[in-house]
């Protein structure tokens, strides 16, 4: 489903992901784990074509197409879907009118008021959102948790092919990360060749949505892949205790 290849990245400062490679197939779920300042937010907003970083080479393409010269509401039409590690408040639209104008957007004809309405008050109530909410400015006044919430309502609404989630625990508390994360589970479970790339310090967030893979990324590169039990490793040891030449745990 979606393919980076020797992807370098960069600002104007400095160089950030460098020759990055991963290859997602339809149906699985893989995890981006590595300490703060390694590249994870970035490549988040890299594929989905954020101006505030600069390509100085390779390519991405999701079911064949290359997207690096699409923009992000190109992308998104596509079906690729981001959770924003800090979601913005946004003055003047309501949380109802953003969610019917981008469920148009991908849709040949628009949707019905009561199949919006019907489909709006499911979701909100498996999210346990308070109805209230649906009718503010986005996020504006809400919590980091209802922030949270919000973004998984989008993607329950838009119904993406890719999902990345960037640090969907951060700003959760026990109970409402797994509140979401049964909202993202059952989601999966009904549209099985949905993929999903997690971005994530620590690696709670892996105990309910279980990746196949979890890439370990450091210095803007994927020094170790391997399964679930990668992440238990990296809660044990550290990410101090990877070695980067070789890819390897130094305790292996």
């Amino acid at each position: 489903m979606l393919s980076i290849k020797n992807l370098s990245v960069a600002t104007k400062e400095k160089e950030i992901l460098k020759n990055f490679s991963i290859d997602i197939n339809d149906g699985e779920i893989h995890a981006v784990m590595g300490p703060n300042g390694t590249g994870k937010s970035t490549l988040s907003k890299v594929i989905l074509g954020s101006n505030d970083y600069i390509v100085t080479s390779g390519d991405i393409t999701f079911n064949n197409e290359r997207l690096n010269d699409l923009t992000t509401d190109e992308r998104a039409k596509r079906g690729i879907f981001l959770s924003f590690q800090e979601p913005i408040s946004i003055e003047g639209v309501t949380n109802s009118e953003f969610l019917r104008t981008a469920i148009n957007e991908r849709r040949d004809t628009p949707i019905g008021l009561y199949e919006f309405i019907k489909e709006l008050d499911s979701a909100t109530s498996e999210l346990e959102m308070p109805d209230g909410l649906l009718h503010r400015a986005i996020n504006k006044g809400a919590s980091g948790g209802e922030r949270k919430k919000n973004e998984i309502l989008q993607m329950k609404l838009l119904k993406p092919k890719f999902i990345i989630l960037d640090e969907l625990d951060s700003g959760l508390d026990i109970d409402s990360l797994k509140i979401v994360c049964e909202n993202i589970n059952k989601y999966l479970q009904e549209n099985p060749k949905t993929s999903v790339l997690i971005i994530t310090h620590y690696p709670r967030i892996l105990e309910y949505i279980k990746p196949k893979y979890v890439h370990i990324l450091l210095n803007g590169q994927i020094v170790k892949t391997g399964g679930y039990e990668l992440a238990t490793e990296i809660e044990k040891n550290g990410y101090s205790k990877i070695n980067t030449m070789d890819g390897k745990l130094e305790n292996e």
